[in-house]
């Protein structure tokens, strides 16, 4: 029987003027932007639809404005007759993932992707942290490299393991420009070094990690309407404090997207709804399998091609 799972994007698919199509002819999509908007004390609205770009692109500012644009997108695309077995997310994503099955309020995830953006930037000081984009290098050859470079260098390892022949590391500066040079010996065939403003998904994040459980403690989770697979194991997951559990580890470990798009396809799922800004989701889910049907959710003119 075919399946469906619903996936969020992360940091990085961010654009000025996202959603605001549907903000515009949806009311229960204004509705999140508006709730978004007060619960945070600012007009995210505002910097999303305005920008600037390099204000929006601000970690702190990018997470809730990507998790409010794929809410008011999910919102959009009620009552279209799509609904998911399984829900999913790239990092930031995953937070989407959880409102989209019920685990958290759009209102307490906003507020939490807020801080934990914050608590990124702020867990390394700047310039000493970075990441790096690797192209055709296997993982387990990559990841000897980097322990190699970590014991000589400086502290770098896998962050996400995004589809056959693309592997981010994460790590010290010093790390991750080893690595970038030392690339060939891990059969890489180049690496590009992100912008990005600290070490995310590496162990230089665990200052971070350590405030967000903090943060996480206080918030109401429910079980999920249907199982959220992680990031951190690639697992489909229905406990509310596991989930809880796992958004700390998922600061510090790697984004297992390959693995968690391999186990949705073991699952039975052959239709996969990336529901927000951008199609990087959709491109990497294509290199990871090209036999599933892949469907964008990113404007209102693809929410009324379903109808």
């Amino acid at each position: 029987m075919s399946k469906i799972a619903f996936v969020f994007p992360g940091q990085g698919a961010q654009a000025v003027g996202m959603a605001k199509d549907v903000f515009e002819a949806v009311p229960k999509a204004r509705a999140i932007f508006e709730t978004g908007d007060k619960a945070l004390g600012f007009p995210l609205s505002t910097l999303v639809f305005e920008g600037p770009d390099n204000e929006l692109k601000q970690t702190a500012n990018a997470q809730p404005a990507l998790l409010t644009a794929s809410v008011a997108y999910l919102e959009a695309l009620k009552g279209k007759g799509l609904a998911p077995d399984y829900v999913a997310g790239h990092s930031l994503g995953e937070y989407s993932a959880l409102v989209a099955s019920g685990v958290l309020t759009y209102e307490d995830a906003v507020k939490l992707v807020r801080l934990r953006g914050q608590f990124m930037e702020e867990a390394v000081p700047g310039g000493q942290g970075a990441m790096a984009a690797v192209l055709g290098a296997g993982r387990e050859a990559l990841s000897e490299l980097c322990r190699s470079v970590s014991e000589q260098d400086g502290p770098v390892a896998l962050a996400n393991i995004n589809c056959p022949g693309q592997i981010v590391v994460s790590g010290s500066v010093a790390g991750v420009n080893a690595v970038v040079q030392r690339v060939r010996e891990a059969g890489g065939k180049r690496a590009i070094p992100l912008e990005v403003s600290g070490p995310f998904h590496s162990s230089m994040m665990k200052q971070a990690a350590e405030r967000l459980s903090d943060e996480l403690s206080k918030m109401e989770f429910k079980a999920p309407s249907v199982p959220v697979v992680v990031n951190v194991s690639a697992l489909p997951v229905t406990s509310p404090e596991e989930i809880r559990e796992l958004l700390v580890r998922q600061v510090y470990s790697p984004v297992l997207w390959q693995d968690t798009v391999e186990r949705l396809i073991e699952e039975g799922v052959d239709t996969f709804v990336e529901i927000g800004s951008g199609s990087v989701l959709a491109g990497l889910i294509r290199k990871i399998d090209k036999n599933v049907k892949v469907i964008n959710i990113n404007s209102l003119e693809s929410i009324e091609a379903l109808a």
